[in-house]
């Protein structure tokens, strides 16, 4: 059985590595690390839901994307989330990647959302994808 993601060791940020068997997989799991980073996951209830759809060039630029407009929604709509839906389809004649998403959660509530910490932004330092057996993802996140 695979593991979703994983915290390695890092000095003054949160970094992780996420799998998937398809890179839709990888992208919602390294949304769950991003966000489990954060907040614990069984604290949010699935009350609404947020739309996402972004385009890139390549994956690489797209998860960077995907991963940033988490934590610029979770800043401006006040939510804390906990599912995370991901479809990626590759633009004809490889011209890169669309990615639509359905982000499920609540709006915040401080009497019962307790946060492990704040992450400021996602950060290019050490972002890496790369495909073996599985998808994986590596992302440092600023806190």
């Amino acid at each position: 059985m695979m593991i979703p993601f994983e915290y390695l060791e890092h000095t003054a940020d949160v970094k992780f590595r996420a799998y998937g068997t398809t890179p839709d997989q990888m992208l919602s799991n390294a949304a769950a690390a991003l966000f489990g980073a954060m907040i614990s996951p069984g604290q949010v209830k699935v009350e609404e839901s947020w739309q996402v759809e972004l385009e890139a060039e390549d994956l690489e630029d797209l998860a960077y994307q995907w991963l940033s407009e988490i934590v610029f929604l979770f800043e401006t709509e006040s939510a804390v989330f906990s599912r995370f839906q991901v479809a990626l389809e590759e633009i004809e004649d490889g011209k890169g990647w669309k990615l639509r998403a359905e982000i499920g959660g609540e709006r915040m509530d401080p009497e019962r959302h307790s946060f492990l910490a704040e992450v400021k932004a996602v950060t290019r330092h050490k972002f890496a994808i790369k495909k073996n057996e599985r998808w994986c993802i590596q992302v440092v996140l600023d806190v």
